[in-house]
Order: structure tokens, then C-alpha cells, then sequence
């Protein structure tokens, strides 16, 4: 039996996998909100007792949002601190490893079945080029993928901590109010859950509108924003989910670039 999780800063998400190849079979897998944890290890330790494993578990790989430095990890958006010894000792598991979430996710990336992929927009790829992973989420992850004989091999990336660059009037509006209020601004600060708060508070001089009621949470405020938009509800809903996805899409083609000759690139969070 493999445990296997997803550390983010909003949700966790914890599985048991048969080590079935090329891809693990789930037995059992749970979501919980990190926040309402005080360490990964009280995570493992809820879902374990709520899935009472009948098998013991062999291996486990927890794909964390963060830098990963001698198999400890220091989270970036969440006050946790993740030691891979000290979790295979608690849980007597002979192997823990610890890798960065988008390295997780690079991994996963070549066993993609046909209909888990979505082409947002046709182009030419280059059968020896290399691809970018790029995932908004409570903060932006980025990870390359170097095409190596063929076989594609992630490495990880703080890219999401580069500087903001506007390109618009509107933009340098933009990242000026969030330097008043924040100091240096990085792409995390805009393209993310977080940055669509940052962006919505931009635009409306307030946190709240006619699409976000007052005392909605920061988790559930996004969602708000993104519906009132969509809808067409809130007009300064729209211009904050038009901004939002404008310095999406540059971040998104400027990481394509920085991974040389691009053969895609692949979104994910």
C-alpha cells in the first residue's frame, strides 16, 4: 500500500494507492482543509484513523507547496514545516519522500489519459522541445519539464515569485496600489486565489461588491467573483476576472519561454 498527498495551502488531499504501474490505483482518498490542521502529521494521522488501512503501508510521497531542501520543507503560504523522517518514524512507514507540489504534478503529466486533458488553444508543438507546468492556486506554482531522450523530467520552480510585469496602463495602475499596500510584488501576489482578492480590491476600492456580500471568507470569496463575472452580474467582477486571466496568460506564455523550445504548456491546481 502507497500513501500518497497533496499539501496545498487551501486543501489537502490524502490517498491510499495499490502500486499498480504505470499509474497507482486508488483504494481510498479524503480532502481536508489544511488550516484546520496544525501539521501534515495530525493530517495523516486523521485520515488514517478515519480509513484504517488494511494493508501496511510500504512507501509514502507527499508533494508539498514549497521548496523542498533535505527532505524538509518549509511550506510558503502556511505556517507548517514538513520533515519527511519525522512523519516515517510516527507512522512507522520504511520510506517517506517529500518533493515540491509541481514536481508531483510533472510526474503525473506524460500518464494523462485522453479525456483529462483539455487543448485551450491549438499550436505547434516540438517533438524534442521541452514544457512548462504552470498552477494557480493559493499561491503559483511553476515547475519545468526538460525533455530528456524523449522522457520528460520535472524540476522545480519558485518562478511565481518574479517580480509583477505590467503591460497595460491599467496593469502598472495596478501593481503601483499593490506596492502602496504590500512592497514588492510578485506574480503570486496576482495570479492566484489571493491575487483575484488583490485585483477585486483593485478595482472596486473595497473588498466587497455586488457579487461578494460582506463577511465572505478569502477561500469562498473567489468563486464569488468568478460567478459574478461570468454572469455578468457585477461589471467590476468582469474587468477583475479579465485582468486576472490577461496576467494569467502572459505569466503562462513567458514561463513557455523561459523553458526554451516549448513543446506545451500545461495548466494545473
Amino acid at each position: 500500500m502507497l500513501l500518497a498527498g497533496d499539501v496545498g495551502g487551501t486543501k489537502t488531499l490524502l490517498g491510499l494507492y495499490t502500486s499498480d504501474t504505470p499509474r497507482p490505483s486508488p483504494v481510498s482518498v479524503r480532502r481536508f482543509a489544511t488550516l484546520e490542521f496544525e501539521s501534515l502529521g495530525n493530517v495523516v494521522a486523521r485520515f488514517l484513523q478515519d480509513v484504517e488501512p488494511s494493508d501496511s503501508i510500504r512507501a509514502g510521497c507527499f508533494g508539498v507547496a514549497g521548496p523542498v531542501r533535505d527532505q524538509v520543507a518549509q511550506l510558503t503560504n502556511i505556517p507548517w514545516r514538513v520533515d519527511a523522517e519525522a512523519i516515517a518514524e510516527r507512522f512507522t512507514i520504511p520510506r517517506v519522500c517529500l518533493i515540491n507540489d509541481l514536481v508531483a504534478m510533472g510526474h503525473a503529466v506524460p500518464y494523462l489519459a485522453a479525456d483529462e486533458v483539455a487543448v485551450l488553444q491549438h499550436g505547434e508543438s516540438i517533438a524534442s522541445g521541452n514544457a512548462a507546468l504552470i498552477a494557480p492556486g493559493t499561491g503559483l506554482g511553476q515547475a519545468l519539464l526538460h525533455n530528456v531522450d524523449g522522457l520528460f523530467i520535472p524540476s522545480p520552480s519558485e518562478g511565481g515569485h518574479a517580480d509583477f510585469a505590467p503591460r497595460t496602463s491599467r496593469e502598472v495602475e495596478l501593481l503601483e496600489a499593490l506596492t502602496a499596500r504590500l512592497g514588492r510584488v510578485e506574480y503570486d501576489k496576482v495570479v492566484s486565489g489571493p491575487g483575484l482578492l488583490n485585483i477585486h480590491r483593485f478595482v472596486h476600492g473595497t473588498e466587497t461588491c455586488g457579487g461578494v456580500p460582506a463577511r465572505v471568507s478569502a477561500s469562498d470569496a473567489p468563486a464569488l467573483i468568478s460567478t459574478a463575472a461570468l454572469e455578468r452580474r457585477c461589471q467590476g467582477c468582469v474587468e477583475t476576472l479579465d485582468m486576472f486571466v490577461s496576467a494569467f496568460g502572459s505569466e503562462a506564455g513567458n514561463f513557455g519561454l523561459r523553458s526554451l523550445a516549448t513543446a506545451g504548456v500545461y495548466l494545473g491546481g
